[in-house]
């Protein structure tokens, strides 16, 4: 098979013209014409009709484009792919993630990398607005949220599983709420920013119940909302993965166990595109292999490409 002839050929079909594939192709238009007549002298099979206005694809000729389409696109993949492994791991990232999850988990990560891999640059937003990673042109985005958005490839990492929260002294001085319905005796820390809603929502068994809490405090940040809650101030609800420290050590305490909050989950992602630069394939990789150190089985979802790690099972 002459591939040269099959590429002019795709060509022809997607410029729709013999003129147009060969302004594409950098040809003349009798070399188009003639190779595409070769193609067919070949084939023994007619793959074009051509009139004075335009060229149209026959029934073989469509599903030979069908076929070779693909083929064509493999190989240019591959191609892709190879010349990818052949660069030096090089050049910059541009990342934005919540500010808590910056701060706990990222900021480590980024210095042990960048260590790893000097010809990599790193630039980090740190934020809680709203990101358009294509329009921005952001490499790599981490988020607390249970969003999708079709032009993006994403994983989700870990189960943020927020609960409501106090501390053991806010709690001796004003009792444990029992029922979602006693939070409104209760002082609360607010948590409100462009992907955190204001109101606690709760599933009691039957529906959600939607409480307004009382706050003498607002804030857009998770840190803060948590050291306040660990200085007594009030309850509060965050990730367990932020609290999940506090807890442990006997700072804060999980309340009403027995009704689930709305879940949300920290999820990776970056702009569809049919291979990845190695410099992302170097770092995601880096990134699960501290992520399974930290939270191993709780580890939901694992981008093929990612080996060397635990297998787990699917996230449902």
């Amino acid at each position: 098979m002459d591939l040269n002839r099959v590429q002019i050929f795709a060509q022809v079909v997607e410029q729709g013209s013999f003129t147009g594939a060969a302004k594409a192709l950098g040809l003349t238009k009798a070399t188009v014409s003639r190779k595409i007549a070769e193609l067919e002298a070949d084939t023994g099979t007619q793959l074009l009709f051509r009139t004075t206005r335009a060229l149209k694809l026959t029934e073989a000729g469509s599903g030979y484009y069908n076929r070779i389409n693909k083929i064509l696109s493999d190989l240019q993949s591959a191609e892709n792919q190879l010349s990818a492994h052949q660069q030096l791991i090089k050049g910059n990232l541009k990342i934005v993630c919540p500010i808590e999850l910056g701060q706990l988990f990222l900021g480590p990560i980024f210095a042990q990398f960048l260590a790893l891999y000097p010809e990599i640059t790193i630039e980090a937003e740190l934020t809680n607005r709203k990101v358009d990673v294509i329009e921005e042109g952001i490499d790599l985005l981490f988020q607390i949220t249970d969003a999708t958005d079709h032009r993006l490839q994403t994983y989700s990492m870990v189960n943020a599983y927020k609960s409501l929260m106090a501390s053991p002294d806010y709690l001796a001085k004003h009792g444990t709420p029992k029922v979602p319905q006693d939070l409104a005796q209760h002082k609360a820390i607010r948590l409100q920013s462009a992907h955190i809603e204001g109101a606690w929502k709760l599933f009691d068994g039957k529906s959600w119940v939607e409480i307004e809490p009382v706050a003498q405090l607002t804030v857009n940040n998770v840190t803060i909302a948590r050291e306040a809650a660990i200085a007594g101030l009030g309850i509060t609800a965050v990730p367990s993965i932020i609290a999940q420290e506090a807890i442990e050590n006997g700072y804060l305490v999980p309340l009403l166990d027995d009704y689930p909050m709305v879940q949300t989950k920290v999820v990776l992602s970056y702009p569809k595109r049919a291979y990845l630069p190695r410099k992302y394939r170097v770092f995601i990789e880096f990134i699960y292999a501290a992520l399974f150190k930290r939270w191993g089985a709780q580890v939901l979802e694992v981008p093929d490409f990612v080996t060397g790690l635990p297998q787990i099972q699917p996230a449902r």
